[in-house]
């Protein structure tokens, strides 16, 4: 469903004219759009967070939703079901596997992607809840999986993941195979509770120089596998987009052509550049970008990040956010800064959209 602009509006004074769910849809449909969303796409460091109760944040704001509603955000509401049973063997430590062979996978695939999951239920009931404020207008709801690259990973652990894709093709195709199975299952079930706006795979496969698997890899491994699953999304109106750190920008491609429609979180350091990327892929959709390590350099420096994005962000498919996560570093004052200059910004990007006619 494209859920588009009221007609007959009067740009000059249209700002805060839209819900929340129109304001998603127009900026991902390329549509004119009244302002730009203000939303934070992750939720924040725990580090963050103290140092702001050590601030100016009250003591009794710590979920992540009364942080949006404290901050004046645009609610995003977000769910994910647990991929594995409170049994499941756990790693060793970060980067550590919880199995080495198809015997190992075998002896622990009754606690890997259980149905019902085990945080089915409470997920459910918040989806019952946010659909209602979707309804309304008042929130975009979505929801995330793990991706084809990022399963496989957990499992094996990082160095031996990379082996398997030579060592262990079969074990590779049989996991990626359950996972695309029980994902079906999940985007079906969501469905009929609520109608989420989009969702992302989780895939984190680049790191600053580009991806870590060339793409003869990414064909044989991912490409079937989003080849099933994708398609049902497009089927239900969700908008899948790839959760992926790192320099995307040679992956995109491959992301394009099994059906992703966009990528998330563009990391400025690792040299990602959204203009190239929105005039390469016209039809693809952008979160993130602002690069975090100006949000506390003071007004000059995130005035020029806006400054950069300003022109890409007024052509549409780009919602502008932190471009991960905002890091401890960012006192509170620095936060309410930056989003004074989104909001100046947010809505120039808006006259603008009309300006342009968007849809570019």
């Amino acid at each position: 469903m494209v859920v588009g602009m009221k007609s007959g509006m009067d740009w000059n004074t249209m700002v805060d004219s839209m819900t929340t769910r129109e304001r998603f849809h127009a900026v991902m449909n390329a549509q004119p759009f009244d302002r730009l969303p203000v939303v934070e796409w992750a939720g924040w460091w725990n580090q963050t967070i103290d140092r702001w109760h050590e601030e100016k944040l009250p003591a009794d704001v710590t979920d992540r939703y009364d942080i949006v509603r404290h901050f004046g955000l645009d609610l995003y509401c977000q769910a994910s079901l647990a991929h594995t049973t409170p049994a499941c063997p756990r790693p060793e430590h970060h980067g550590a596997g919880i199995l080495a062979s198809i015997e190992d996978y075998e002896r622990i695939r009754p606690e890997l992607l259980p149905w019902p999951p085990s945080n089915r239920d409470a997920m459910l009931r918040e989806f019952e809840h946010w659909a209602r404020l979707q309804e309304k207008g008042e929130a975009v709801v979505w929801f995330s999986v793990q991706g084809f690259f990022w399963w496989p990973r957990t499992l094996f652990g990082i160095e031996q993941h990379l082996f398997a894709f030579y060592d262990q093709a079969e074990l590779m195709h049989r996991m990626n195979q359950d996972l695309a199975e029980w994902q079906l299952k999940v985007f079906d079930d969501m469905a009929n509770v609520c109608e989420p706006d989009f969702m992302s795979f989780a895939e984190d496969m680049s790191y600053n120089h580009g991806p870590m698997l060339s793409k003869d890899l990414f064909d044989e491994f991912m490409t079937p596998y989003y080849r099933q699953v994708v398609p049902r999304l497009d089927e239900l109106g969700i908008i899948p987009i790839v959760d992926s750190d790192g320099d995307i920008t040679v992956p995109a491609e491959w992301f394009r052509d099994v059906g992703v429609r966009g990528i998330l979180p563009l990391e400025r350091q690792a040299g990602v550049d959204v203009a190239q990327l929105r005039d390469l892929f016209p039809d693809m959709c952008w979160i993130g970008c602002f690069d975090k390590m100006t949000m506390n350099q003071g007004e000059a420096a995130m005035r020029a990040e806006f400054e950069r994005l300003l022109p890409t962000a007024a052509k549409g498919r780009l919602i502008i956010s932190c471009d991960h996560q905002t890091p401890p570093g960012v006192s509170y004052d620095d936060y309410q800064l930056y989003l004074r200059l989104f909001r100046e910004y947010g809505a120039v990007a808006g006259r603008l959209s009309a300006q342009l006619g968007t849809a570019e």
